[in-house]
């Protein structure tokens, strides 16, 4: 057991910063339409009857109503050829009107996730799986405007640890877990934050020592409650990606995370949990890459004074008015209101 326990902890609201985020977008889609300006449009792609991708496809559908967004839903049979679907997502590519598409993940074993992440065009890519959009995130600079998508899933935990911890400079970051998805990204928007980051996974020497050492520890590997409270520094800040079901012995299958919860509360600072972190956090996320997306595709240039919720990574203030978060001394700033 860890020699010390806290006394008081932080849950890390996922939908209350979420809701935030997404009330944000909602009045400048709402300044665009006074200005007769396009509003934003998300499509979304689903193959195949899977219940879960059909729930999260619901999610991001209700987001778009939220705040304002136009969207497209495009249903497909997974009987479809990997070419048809490829003709499909040309057609959306060339369509002016839509912003950002996503092609909603796991796919039928036939169809090459690769090819069809590499068929979407970069700049409407607002899922960030682009090979261009990978490359972007792992040579930009500290400080520089993220003018390009990144995955919403490692914005969202970068999101919340900014909100929480304000600046995150100088601490040792340990993410368990290497998916092109989710580890690899929040590893390298922790370092934008210059954060010292360690990456580890299923065949890392004595993960729980090195979780030990972690002030910031970021938990997806994928297996329910594989994290164990005797594992975690005490006053850590964790945030737990995992979204795992279980069998209990009444038959039910309620949702854990990867972090092993009730061992956790008492010794972690700060705890997401499962669900109501990270999830609603990737949706909002979603919404943003696409705000961004839209404004981009009108011509106005993303930069980091005009990202809500977004760390500039180096602790340097954002210059000029409009402030509506200023995350501590990161100064994220929206575009002062009315302005397109």
């Amino acid at each position: 057991m860890p020699e010390t326990l806290q006394t008081t902890y932080t849950l890390l609201d996922g939908k209350k910063v979420s809701s935030e985020i997404k009330q944000e977008i909602a009045e400048k889609v709402t300044a665009r339409k006074k200005h007769n300006k396009k509003i934003p449009h998300l499509a979304i792609i689903l193959v195949g009857d899977d219940g879960a991708s059909q729930t999260y496809v619901d999610h991001k559908v209700k987001a778009c109503k939220d705040v304002g967004f136009h969207y497209t839903t495009m249903r497909f049979a997974d009987t479809i050829s990997e070419e048809r679907l490829m003709k499909h997502i040309d057609h959306v590519n060339k369509d002016d009107d839509v912003d950002g598409f996503i092609v909603q993940l796991p796919l039928p074993a036939h169809i090459s996730v690769e090819k069809i992440t590499e068929k979407i065009r970069s700049d409407k890519d607002v899922d960030g799986f682009h090979p261009l959009n990978v490359g972007r995130l792992s040579s930009s600079a500290p400080g520089a405007p993220l003018d390009f998508p990144v995955p919403c899933t490692p914005l969202g935990v970068s999101m919340l640890l900014h909100e929480t911890l304000g600046s995150l400079t100088g601490r040792h970051a340990v993410v368990i877990g290497r998916s092109n998805l989710v580890g690899r990204p929040v590893a390298q928007l922790l370092l934008r934050a210059d954060c010292t980051v360690t990456i580890a996974h299923s065949r890392t020497r004595d993960l729980p020592a090195l979780c030990r050492q972690a002030d910031i520890l970021v938990a997806a590997i994928g297996r329910p409650q594989f994290v164990r409270g005797r594992w975690i520094k005490p006053g850590a800040s964790v945030i737990d990606v995992g979204i795992n079901r279980i069998l209990a012995e009444e038959g039910m299958s309620p949702l854990v995370g990867d972090v092993a919860f009730a061992e956790a509360l008492p010794v972690a600072g700060h705890l997401t949990p499962v669900p109501g972190g990270v999830g609603p956090m990737t949706v909002a996320c979603l919404m943003f890459n696409t705000w961004q997306a839209a404004r981009r595709s009108s011509g106005l240039a993303v930069n980091a004074a005009e990202q809500p919720h977004l760390p500039v990574g180096l602790g340097e203030s954002a210059k000029g008015k409009g402030a509506i978060r200023p995350w501590s001394n990161h100064g994220a700033r929206l575009e002062p209101a009315g302005s397109q």
